[in-house]
């Protein structure tokens, strides 16, 4: 059985640093482990997505997208930083969500932003929002600046090194333990 990882941008812009660096972080995952990945940002479950009272809402390929997410093997969420906080677009997706979708899996949180001051975006809102879904968060997040980026990509070898030490903390769930359990 292939272990699948999605990836989840919180952005609705193209290019987005953010999506370049759930990409990076989820191309890590699948390399290591072994697993198919998937990416996808906000703006492939529009215009269901800001529409949505409700998941059935969704048009059939914006639902297939969120079906995919949340029956993968583990995630890695990414957002945009917008005046202290992940966008409203995220949270909404977020909160037609079933609370039970994600108990148990492994997330990895990344958050991207202008500077340093909004850096603890992810112990002050990420880390709560999957908490209570009871989530596994890994327990490095991953934030970025605009100054760790060269030409739209993650580039600065403090980042790169969190994101690799990062991605390695999917091992008990994806790593050779995991697998031998599942045969």
């Amino acid at each position: 059985m292939t272990l699948r990882i999605a990836g989840l941008s919180g952005s609705t812009s193209r290019p987005s640093r953010t999506r370049a660096l759930v990409d990076m972080a989820i191309g890590q995952a699948a390399q290591r482990f072994g697993a198919d990945a998937a990416s996808h940002d906000l703006s492939d479950l529009q215009p269901s997505l800001g529409q949505a009272a409700v998941l059935d809402d969704f048009a059939p390929l914006p639902r297939e997208i969120v079906g995919a997410i949340l029956s993968a093997d583990a995630l890695v969420i990414g957002t945009p930083v917008y005046k202290g906080s992940y966008t409203g677009l995220f949270k909404h997706l977020f909160d037609l969500i079933d609370p039970a979708a994600l108990a148990g899996k492994p997330v990895l949180l990344a958050a991207t932003g202008g500077g340093e001051k909004h850096a603890l975006v992810i112990e002050h809102q990420l880390r709560p929002l999957f908490g209570f879904f009871e989530a596994a968060s890994l327990p490095t997040g991953i934030y970025a600046g605009a100054a760790d980026f060269h030409d739209g990509r993650p580039a600065a070898p403090a980042l790169l090194a969190r994101l690799d030490r990062a991605v390695g903390q999917f091992a008990p769930w994806l790593g050779p333990a995991r697998m031998a359990d599942a045969a």
